[in-house]
């Protein structure tokens, strides 16, 4: 394919009744770049500059296939997207590429495009505000687990650089399958969700340590943590098109959405959550090398009393696979729209989640917050597990962000409403 130049520029939509000038620029485009944009009732505008392609589309919910105007510019206009964070890109010529009008994300496995559907200007829980701020640093580290550097990032919080003297509860936070370290930062808005809540005096000042979940020993495979549709080794046939389109659920070729997911959103619950998703290796890694460093580099207060683990999805999976086996270590624990139950089999407080919950006056002594959160739209299963958890005794906090599926805006949500809990 001849190289192309991708630029989003201006169009102009009658069937919806409303004026170009009324599509404002996405919050995520690059400095100086009007396209995408977002009309008021939620339709998002696509420009593409692509004189030699036969076909564009953009990914994002269902798939819109864009028109070429005599120009060579593509232009599609959507239908109302869902509110909040949306990984997309485009597909031109049967190349799948980021659109360089908006910054990039990682999320399934490689970098995407962004665009934000914005709240009502009344939800500002994680935009910027005049508050004090506190801090994300890089911090990188050798595991003798893994044996690799591995970089983590962390929330230090707006007076940790003043009251000097202060040691720090610490919360554990995990991205889910197909991200990185850099999620709940740069999608998640973890900084200013904490530097509100902590001004508002509704949460406690306290560390954040964001890790990469993707972990292996030598030898290990790492194919689960791959995104689908990587370049083959020569002599090798491409993956089979269709595939997932990045935080769209699983498309099977032809571009429609499959049973349980709804155009622009996530996965159906089950797809990465369970007890399962969750490695050892991490576990170990955890224990072994993450832990100690941020104890010795930060003003961090050891003990379990002082520690909390919590993450989405695979990260959620993750986060119960490590704390039910470890309650020693681990007071509060947090699964966003992933967790160790509530994925159709039976509850039996015996056998299920190897049985952390078989004695659920011990579990309630050793377990100040057990967290489940999940969207309304993924599905019962979460709440289902959350019912049964309290009829066996287990003391619970269940969650369910309206009209949110698996998505970036459920997770937000069900870290403004998890932090406030811990370590009181």
């Amino acid at each position: 394919m001849r190289s192309t130049l991708i630029l989003t520029a201006l169009s102009f939509s009658f069937c919806w009744g409303q004026a170009a000038d009324e599509c404002k620029p996405s919050t995520l485009n690059i400095p100086e770049a009007k396209y995408p944009c977002v009309y008021p009732d939620n339709r998002a505008m696509f420009r593409v500059v692509a004189p030699d392609a036969q076909k564009v589309t953009v990914r994002i919910g269902r798939g819109f296939d864009m028109t070429k105007d005599e120009h060579g510019v593509w232009s599609v206009t959507t239908t109302p997207l869902v509110v909040g964070f949306h990984y997309y890109s485009l597909q031109i010529d049967g190349a799948t590429v980021a659109d360089p009008s908006t910054m990039t994300f990682f999320g399934s496995g490689w970098q995407n495009s962004g665009i934000e559907i914005p709240e009502p200007v009344d939800v500002d829980y994680y935009k910027a505000k005049d508050v004090p701020h506190g801090r994300v640093s890089q911090q990188w580290y050798f595991s003798k687990v893994t044996q690799r550097w591995r970089r983590c990032f962390v929330y230090t919080p707006p007076d940790y650089e003043t009251n000097v003297k202060a040691k720090y509860p610490a919360l554990y936070l995990l991205h889910g399958w197909g991200e990185d370290e850099t999620g709940w930062y740069t999608q998640g808005h973890v900084d200013q969700i904490m530097d509100n809540l902590i001004a508002a005096k509704k949460a406690k000042p306290m560390v954040i340590v964001m890790d990469n979940l993707n972990a292996v020993k030598p030898g290990e495979s790492a194919a689960i943590f791959a995104a689908r549709g990587l370049v083959p080794a020569p002599g090798q046939a491409p993956p089979t098109p269709g595939g997932r389109a990045p935080g769209q659920g699983f498309l099977p070729a032809g571009g429609a959405a499959a049973p349980g997911t709804q155009p622009g959103r996530g996965t159906a619950p089950g797809g990465a959550g369970g007890m399962g998703m969750g490695r050892t290796t991490f576990t170990e890694m955890m224990f072994t090398d993450l832990i100690p460093m941020i104890e010795r580099t930060y003003r961090v207060a050891p003990g379990r009393e002082y520690r909390a683990m919590a993450g989405l999805s695979m990260g959620g999976g993750q986060t119960f696979t490590t704390g039910l086996n470890n309650l020693d270590r681990f007071a509060y624990l947090g699964g966003f729209s992933g967790s160790c139950g509530g994925r159709g089999a039976a509850f039996d407080p015996q056998t299920t989640c190897g049985g952390a919950f078989a004695d659920p006056a011990a579990f309630n002594k050793k377990v100040k917050v057990l967290f489940l959160g999940i969207g309304s739209v993924e599905g019962p299963g979460t709440k289902t597990f959350s019912e049964a958890l309290a009829k066996a005794g287990v003391h619970n906090v269940y969650f369910e962000s309206p009209g949110t599926a698996h998505e970036w805006l459920t997770w937000r949500r069900c870290l403004n409403d998890f932090a406030p809990r811990l370590f009181r």
